[in-house]
């Protein structure tokens, strides 16, 4: 997975306080105040992701983001000011693959940066190692290097949170997990701490994947122990 990062903020504060943080995880960290050396340094530095934000001096971000995708295929994050909708959606049409809203938290942005980067690594590393890194069972299909879910041949919407409970439940199937177990499966050494229950976060997860989440099939609760992925 690369560790090459390029920041484009023209907040100094916010610039420093990346650079030490993603440089404290692996990163290896650039950063530019403007849009006007993007492809310049795109061309010579050879960042695997950007972290453009949309409000720059000059040109803007969505401008920035089409010069890009002209020619770079490389991620790119979007930072937008909190609540601006339009330009969201304007920056995942012109080919962003994630956004933020300021201000956000910077462990909530390597999240997103290393999922992404397991993303873009996936095609390589599934030749690597010759085997589909994929969790099949009742009906889903998780892709564990892209950390996506298809239902069928629908792909859901789930929070970095929902994924990692489904994952290790899929990965211990017809297995009982107590509330305890499950949290220090998901969690792992570089995720954000649950903002609120286990069992509202499986409620959620049933609601995108029960066809009745009031009688679940496929996550069953085991009263008094925890919960158990259902496989077929």
């Amino acid at each position: 997975m690369g560790n090459r990062v390029l920041i484009v903020d023209d907040d100094l504060k916010l610039q420093q306080l990346l650079k030490e943080y993603l440089g404290g995880n692996g990163f290896s960290v650039g950063t530019l105040p403007d849009g006007s050396r993007v492809l310049e340094t795109i061309q010579t530095d050879a960042p695997d992701i950007v972290i453009l934000d949309v409000m720059l001096p000059g040109k803007d971000g969505l401008e920035v983001l089409k010069d890009i995708r002209r020619d770079h295929a490389l991620p790119v994050i979007m930072l937008t000011a909190k609540g601006e909708d339009t330009e969201r959606i304007v920056g995942l049409e012109l080919g962003a693959d994630d956004y933020l809203p300021k201000p956000f938290n910077p462990r909530e942005l390597l999240a997103r940066m290393k999922a992404i980067l397991r993303r873009v690594a996936a095609p390589d590393l599934e030749k690597k190692t010759g085997e589909p890194l994929t969790i099949q069972a009742g009906g889903l299909t998780l892709h564990q290097a892209r950390q996506t879910v298809n239902l069928g041949d629908k792909e859901l919407e789930l929070s970095t949170t929902e994924y990692r409970i489904l994952e290790v439940l899929m990965k211990h199937p017809n297995t009982v997990l107590s509330r305890d177990r499950l949290m220090t499966l998901a969690r792992g050494r570089d995720f954000m701490a649950f903002d609120r229950s286990i069992d509202m976060h499986i409620s959620k997860l049933r609601a995108k994947l029960e066809p009745d989440p009031r009688s679940p099939r496929c996550i069953k609760t085991v009263w008094g122990s925890g919960y158990m992925f259902v496989a077929p």
